[in-house]
């Protein structure tokens, strides 16, 4: 659509660097908008409790390249997987191998090169809450998800959309959600693409058209579970797990066969009614760590919200678990005890579900230190002795490094600053906790908070440098218990006094990019930015360190000495995990972007700091080098006179030096006209006839006749609809 406006816009953006930054909306020229726009509206549609097949979703022809690169989806199979490694030019899985370390061999774009990275296309979602997807790339197609776990496939070339999938999620099922309506992507598999969906619905696509070939419920849709973490292919079976300890659930993550939709197994995280009887052993043995009170009632919490990893040569997968529900210890579990497993690693088997070994992080969490965020697997080399360990920076402020074969802690230090507990004893694995941290007495100002030293964006490891890089954050937090407790269904039940938050300002709060040594255990450089909630990070073999930032910028790091090398603006806050990829030779960054999140919707005036554009948008980079059109071609286009050409002509004459070049207005206070609800005869009426001469809007009506006001209002609404927002 408007392919002629985007050759115009191309040579104009070309020849006048200044129109080109005009016209970016947030560095995104409208030269390389693909096709994507407002999403169709979702509808209350009823969710079906079995696997079933709805109408087909609609699909766009795709290049010849992509529907070539649509037939390979298909050669995704265990033995691709477990050698993710070596398909160097693609992102075949969330952390684009089972390890997760998110490191790239791709060294196009290095350190060298890094400076001449240029936009190359961009893509809107037409979603306006947060966006926190990795995509996976395969064959010169990338898909993702945006908010409400619809999901995208663009051609990676040229970001043309090739189909979307939109599962209706009930707007209502919002209230379920802790943390925004969010996804983080989707898991490719023999032909078929899986994602989850925020209702509780696993769903399996055809990668090649986007229809759908089988859904069903994982969860219990009357109680407030959601899903927003990508599931996991292991030996032909589906991983997912689930959230909702904030509103009170029990825990658990379960399998499901990739080719029927049926359930394999189901491994709950804590205990149930002890009176019920228990699913497993391990947790038989885990209720004998809850003393007291009736936790069931409330759920336990545990969930399975984000974080998995596979070692397929120990034939071990690694999931971590989340918060009690309620938060409060003294309240779930008031005889004490460690409340297994919460916050815990667990080392299951793929093929039973079985638990094979756990560690746990947090042990009685009191504070919404969860363990699920990131986990990386990585063969280092520690006191002269080879060690396979899986490492992980939870919420609570520690950096593990744990033998990921048997689950012995082999070091744990501060990342950053940590108040609730002095050190974790070696000896033991335990924390040692500060006095007064548990808030049973009285209230307590401890580091860090329930948005964590870390959260649930991705950090990344580079065997090239040996270092860890990771989005770390200091907030301060205030706990203090809520008095006169009482459950209420459906609704949040922590047990803490949400009115702390009254005190969240900008002051409390900064973040940082963390490079760490996990042998060391200490750090090796850091960058630091003034919010916290920054997004996830990508290493590559080019000595690069990628990450968007919180303030709406995406920059790319020396991976050795942290300078910053490149930045771009993305006009929008970064959560996201930024991926590489190679088609036909040439290296490609992208980044999905869009604020929100847990911080986002609750931050307060500390969130208020982030660049407030709230559009949905995928960004794509590429080594460039622009060459200018002849100025005869420039001249050609400035002088067409179709009805847009003259429209535009029209507008950059009497408009364009206040209301902005190529109809978008660079000052906030002044009116976008590109978004007038004005019907035509007031439109003029503001022009021509000075309606609006008492706000500063000139009369016009001397130099500019009905029908140029016309033109002008035409060309305004196809620039609306070029932009897509």
């Amino acid at each position: 659509m408007f392919e002629g406006v985007r050759s115009r816009r191309l040579l104009l953006s070309l020849a006048c660097s200044m129109l080109a930054v005009l016209i970016a909306a947030g560095a995104i020229p409208s030269v390389v908008l693909a096709a994507g726009g407002d999403a169709p509206p979702a509808a209350d549609a009823p969710v079906p409790t079995e696997p079933s097949t709805p109408p087909k979703a609609p699909a766009q022809p795709p290049s010849a390249e992509a529907a070539a690169a649509l037939e390979k989806f298909a050669l995704i199979d265990d033995t691709r997987l477990v050698a993710a490694d070596a398909e160097t030019g693609d992102w075949i899985s969330h952390g684009r191998t089972y390890a997760e370390q998110r490191y790239s061999p791709l060294d196009q774009i290095n350190t060298d090169t890094v400076k001449d990275l240029k936009l190359t296309w961009s893509f809107f979602t037409g979603e306006k809450r947060g966006h926190e997807a990795t995509p996976i790339a395969v064959d010169g197609v990338l898909i993702f998800t945006s908010s409400w776990s619809i999901v995208f496939a663009v051609d990676a070339r040229t970001g043309a959309e090739i189909w979307r999938y939109d599962p209706k999620v009930p707007k209502d099922t919002a209230q379920k959600g802790c943390c925004d309506v969010v996804n983080r992507g989707v898991a490719a598999y023999k032909g078929r693409i899986y994602f989850g969906a925020f209702d509780g619905r696993l769903v399996a696509l055809d990668a090649k058209t986007g229809n759908l070939v089988w859904e069903t419920v994982t969860v219990d849709q009357s109680k407030p579970y959601t899903i927003t973490g990508a599931p996991r292919i292991v030996q032909g079976k589906v991983i997912i797990g689930n959230g909702g300890a904030e509103l009170g659930v029990r825990g658990y993550v379960s399998a499901y066969d990739a080719e029927t939709g049926n359930m394999l197994w189901r491994t709950y995280t804590v205990p149930g009614n002890p009176a019920d009887g228990f699913e497993s052993p391990a947790l038989e043995k885990a209720a004998q760590t809850w003393k007291g009170g009736n936790w069931w009632e409330i759920g336990g919490g545990g969930t399975v919200w984000d974080s998995m990893a596979y070692d397929p040569e120990l034939d071990l997968l690694y999931v971590g678990t989340g918060n009690g529900s309620p938060w409060v210890r003294h309240i779930r579990s008031p005889g004490g005890g460690d409340n297994l497993y919460l916050s815990s690693i667990l080392a299951l088997r793929p093929d039973t579900g079985e638990l094979v070994w756990h560690y746990q992080t947090t042990p009685g969490d009191n504070w919404d230190f969860t363990a699920t965020q990131h986990i990386i697997l990585a063969d280092l080399t520690i006191d002269g002795q080879p060690r396979k360990v899986l490492m992980q920076a939870p919420k609570n402020g520690f950096f593990y490094v744990v033998d990921r074969t048997n689950g012995q802690l082999i070091s744990a230090e501060k990342y950053v600053e940590v108040t609730w507990a002095e050190r974790v004893d070696p000896a033991t694995g335990r924390p040692v906790e500060a006095k007064g941290a548990d808030f049973k007495d009285e209230l307590a100002m401890l580091k860090p908070t329930p948005f964590g030293g870390h959260n649930w964006q991705p950090m990344s490891y580079s065997p090239k440098t040996g270092l860890v890089y990771l989005p770390a954050q200091e907030i301060l937090g205030v706990y203090r218990i809520e008095k006169g407790f009482e459950y209420r269904p459906g609704r949040w039940n922590t047990g803490t006094d949400f009115n702390v938050y009254s005190m969240l300002t900008p002051e409390l709060v900064s973040g940082h990019l963390l490079a760490w040594d996990p042998v060391k255990q200490k750090e090796a450089w850091r960058h630091p930015y003034a919010m916290p909630w920054n997004g996830g990070t990508l290493s590559t073999a080019g000595n690069l360190v990628f990450q968007g930032t919180a303030d709406g910028r995406f920059i790319a790091f020396d991976a050795t000495t942290g300078k910053e090398l490149w930045e771009a603006r993305t006009a929008t806050g970064v959560g996201a995990g930024p991926i590489t990829y190679e088609v036909d030779g040439k290296q490609y960054v992208t980044i999905v972007a869009g604020w929100g999140g847990a911080f986002g919707l609750a931050g307060g005036p500390a969130a208020r700091q982030a660049n407030n554009d709230p559009r949905g948008r995928v960004l794509t980079y590429s080594l460039a080098t622009p060459e200018l059109p002849p100025a005869s071609a420039v001249a050609e286009l400035l002088d067409k006179t179709d009805e847009f050409a003259r429209g535009e002509r029209i507008y950059h004459k009497w408009c364009a030096v206040c209301h902005g070049a190529a109809g978008i207005t660079g000052n906030v206070g002044i009116p976008d006209l590109r978004h007038t609800k004005l019907p035509y005869p007031s439109f003029d009426a503001v022009v021509r006839q000075g309606l609006l001469a008492g706000a500063g809007m000139p009369d016009l009506g001397r130099w500019v006749s009905a029908e140029d006001t016309r033109l002008i209002k035409s060309y305004l609404e196809k620039r609306r609809e070029q932009v897509g927002d």
